[in-house]
């Protein structure tokens, strides 16, 4: 009767907790299993698998811990988070049929599989408490003591299997270059030293945990507190190797990060281990046998079993798996990414832009910097009131004064609900209107990066009459996808913490990331379609395939590993319609959440024309920031993780968006800081935005629209441009080098002096006449050079253009004329 109690309570404790968590949380997503509302689908299997799949896994595991685990508090937490995370794979396995992603996607859930699992234990000791007392029981149950010779092939086996299985994990942003990880493409000292600490941390937890679990249950679990172990160590390693707490919180971050990758290695492999001890037991039991039936050979054995000389046989066996284990796995070790070369990007023709060795460059040996602004004047916004527009007029006279400021890139923002408003047809007017800004920018200098952009998905808000649920509130509508395109089953349109977290919008991008009813194949060939439309123009710089795409409710199958399939959709629809310009490929909107995310799954492209565009919001728009709590990535941080997604994509990376620090004082700071980091790093960027109207959406009816270019919204007059801005914006920078660039520095507090001084290195390896850059001002400035022939400086509006020759190294000062 006992032994069927503790299960019971277990179970129905879990199961009490999954309703809970599903009715409270207002989005579907804080929760284990979330339920957003709307209208169930039974036609389609993954909006039920997390029902279906998820919830009997996870009573299952629940009832088998308890059962095995008995009432120890600590032991039967670690079975209800191995419980969550295996029906997290098993869901997310049934959902994609990938075993790789969906094994990784298991750790995603340990920040809500712990606190439930705390609860869950701790209701099972209360219960087992009061019951014995009542009836004076002891409640301990009696686990067999771990002998450390049996615990040793198990320890050895979880680490060995690292290299080996390592999947998805270990990758992303959190892991800087130094923290060991088991990884074959990580290097093999790094991938011995964590397989060796792996063991290690296996060793111990195996061997506390089968002190206190029977079988192999005890096993695995001990598994899974090594895993744990092994993610802390790795984040003490963090601590020196990934510069501390640089402003920022970011080492607890990646900490958690490191923990979750190594609880859920292990709740998915740990069984391994368990299969390996569960022989080793059977050996010893043998062994045991033998004897007590011939005592003299059982007390020989006894004293081999206890000599230093076996357990030091033990650890040289380690070290010989560990050896195979390393051989077969860097022989096994998957391929570096590929990176487009001058000698493979021939294909790309003259005059366009390209990648190369991880830049930008024209095709003629110039290293090019595209820096600009955000144009979101041809968006289809939602329009709150009737007289007060959601847009400003898009004209001519816009580039030409983006041009008096240096800028030679716009991302210009597009509405697929405007392009594509009936399926299978793309309005021409529309088309038309694009197309012409796309002259205005060519005849003024200025590339385009042709955006889809979206926001909350589609412009669509708060249906009449809805009542959202606590935590949540009504709201507008913003833009992106056309009404055919949107599937929210009914569920609320109401926001939680901003416009990119409902449960409808949340729904309408999980039907985007299954294609149902093909609405992501439609969106891959309209950019096909649009392409082809732009495929001989040299000044569209690329294509931004979709803006901040949302999470849905399954991250990360959706931000990983769905993102990377619509991408790769997008980026063949693109080729077949002749077009050769870049792609840029973005996060989710996790990145600009939180100022990290994982980024589409490694290899999900093998075009080699692509570029790796996260939005560097980090302390700006932000969850930490909009909620008040401590940074969690710096400004100068999320370059550095941005750089590592990038490289393990083998892409050059590009911040299509930044900016909007609040007020202009603020602004300024955080934007000085920004700049002084992108020109170490050498990058561009596009800042958010241009102009902003008075009715946009994301500004809201209030007494000026916001932007560079701000308007008066009682009077629609243009209001005083932020000068301030724009001078640490239009700062002097090289728009395109000889070669390579080696380090830049210019003046980014925003006075004219500072906006004008620059220096530059580079390094050309052959001889060539591409140097172009940029000085504001309108006193000429005085220039000094080493390694640079026919340098000139001409004038033009709004400053002066430097052009030079190159072949070597070369070096270049730029500063205001006294």
């Amino acid at each position: 009767m006992r032994a069927l109690r503790r299960p019971i309570v277990a179970v129905a404790a879990t199961s009490l907790l999954l309703v809970v968590q599903a009715v409270i949380d207002p989005t579907g997503l804080l929760a284990l299993v979330g339920w957003p509302g709307g209208t169930p689908r039974f036609d389609l299997w993954w909006p039920v698998a997390r029902y279906v799949v998820f919830v009997p896994v996870m009573l299952a595991v629940v009832w088998w811990a308890a059962v095995r685990a008995g009432d120890r508090f600590w032991t039967l937490t670690a079975g209800v988070v191995l419980a969550a995370l295996l029906a997290q794979f098993a869901a997310c396995l049934a959902m994609t049929g990938d075993v790789a992603l969906s094994a990784w996607a298991g750790g995603f859930v340990t920040a809500k599989a712990v606190p439930t699992a705390l609860i869950v234990a701790g209701v099972v000791r209360v219960v087992e408490r009061v019951v014995a007392r009542r009836r004076g029981l002891d409640t301990a149950l009696r686990a067999p003591s771990a002998d450390a010779l049996t615990v040793w092939p198990a320890a050895i086996a979880a680490g060995a299997v690292a290299p080996l299985l390592a999947g998805s994990w270990w990758t992303g942003a959190t892991y800087a270059p130094g923290i060991p990880t088991p990884r074959p493409d990580d290097g093999p000292i790094a991938m011995i030293v964590a397989v060796l600490l792996l063991i290690g941390a296996a060793w111990l937890g195996i061997r506390w945990m089968r002190r206190r679990v029977p079988g192999f249950l005890g096993t695995w679990l001990g598994a899974l507190v090594a895993g744990g172990v092994f993610g802390l160590a790795q984040s003490i390693v963090g601590l020196v190797v990934d510069d501390g707490f640089r402003g920022d919180l970011w080492p607890l971050m990646a900490a958690y990060i490191h923990v979750a990758d190594g609880v859920a290695f292990a709740a998915c492999t740990g069984w391994i281990a368990a299969v390996v001890a569960l022989v080793a037991d059977r050996v010893m039991a043998r062994r045991a046998a033998c004897s007590a039936a011939d005592p003299t050979a059982g007390e020989l054995n006894e004293r081999r079993d206890a000599s230093p000389a076996r357990i030091a046989a033990g650890v040289g066996i380690g070290v010989a798996v560990v050896a195979v284990t390393a051989v077969t796995a860097s022989l096994l070790a998957p391929a570096a990414p590929a990176v487009a070369t001058v000698a493979n990007e021939a294909s790309v023709p003259a005059g366009f832009l390209r990648v190369e060795d991880g830049r930008f460059t024209d095709g003629e040996g110039h290293q090019v910097l595209l820096r600009g602004v955000n144009v979101n004047q041809l968006v289809d916004f939602y329009q709150a009131r009737p007289e007060v527009p959601a847009t400003r007029e898009l004209t001519e006279q816009d580039f030409a004064d983006m041009a008096t400021y240096g800028f030679n890139v716009v991302r210009l923002g597009l509405s697929w609900s405007a392009l594509e408003p009936t399926r299978g047809e793309l309005d021409p007017d529309y088309l038309a209107t694009v197309k012409q800004a796309v002259a205005w920018g060519e005849k003024h200098g200025i590339r385009t990066v042709l955006d889809m952009h979206q926001d909350g998905w589609s412009n669509l808000p708060t249906a009449e009459g809805t009542v959202c649920r606590p935590g949540t509130d009504p709201m507008w509508g913003y833009d992106g996808a056309p009404e055919w395109a949107t599937h929210w089953d009914g569920a609320p349109r109401c926001s939680f913490t901003g416009r990119d977290i409902s449960p409808a919008g949340d729904r309408a991008f999980e039907h985007f990331w299954f294609d149902t009813d093909g609405i992501q194949t439609a969106l891959a060939r309209t950019w096909g379609e649009l392409a082809g439309e732009f495929a001989d123009e040299k000044a569209v710089a690329g294509f931004d395939l979709l803006n901040e795409p949302g999470f849905g409710e399954t991250a990360p199958v959706t931000t990983s590993k769905k993102n990377g399939e619509y991408s790769a959709k997008a980026i063949a629809a693109i080729r077949e319609a002749g077009a050769p310009q870049i792609v840029f490929v973005e996060p989710s909107i996790l990145w600009s959440g939180l100022g990290f995310d994982s980024g589409p799954a490694r290899g999900f492209t093998d075009d080699l024309n692509v570029a790796f565009s996260p939005h560097l919001y980090a302390e700006s728009i932000t969850m930490d920031a909009s909620l008040g709590l401590p940074t969690i990535v710096s400004t100068e941080r999320q370059f550095e993780l941005g750089q590592r997604v990038a490289d393990e994509l083998g892409m050059p990376m590009w911040s299509g968006e930044y900016g909007y620090w609040g007020d202009d004082e603020s602004t300024a700071a955080h934007l000085s800081r920004y700049a002084a980091e992108e020109d170490a790093r050498m990058l561009g960027s596009a800042y958010w935005v241009w102009k902003q109207a008075c009715g946009d959406p994301q500004n809201g009816i209030q007494e000026l629209g916001n932007g560079l270019l701000s308007e008066v919204c009682a009077t629609g007059e243009e209001a005083p441009r932020k000068e301030h801005l724009l001078g640490i914006l239009s700062r002097a920078y090289p728009q395109q080098a000889p070669g390579v660039l080696t380090s830049l520095r210019a003046g980014v507090t925003g006075t004219p002096d500072a906006a004008a001084t620059m220096s530059l290195t580079g390094e050309a390896p052959s001889a060539t006449c591409g140097l172009q850059v940029w000085i504001p001002g309108s006193a000429e400035p005085a220039v000094e050079s080493s390694g640079l022939g026919d340098v000139a400086v001409d004038e033009v509006p709004g400053g002066w253009l430097l052009t030079g020759c190159a072949e070597g190294a070369y070096a270049l000062d730029v500063k205001p004329a006294e």
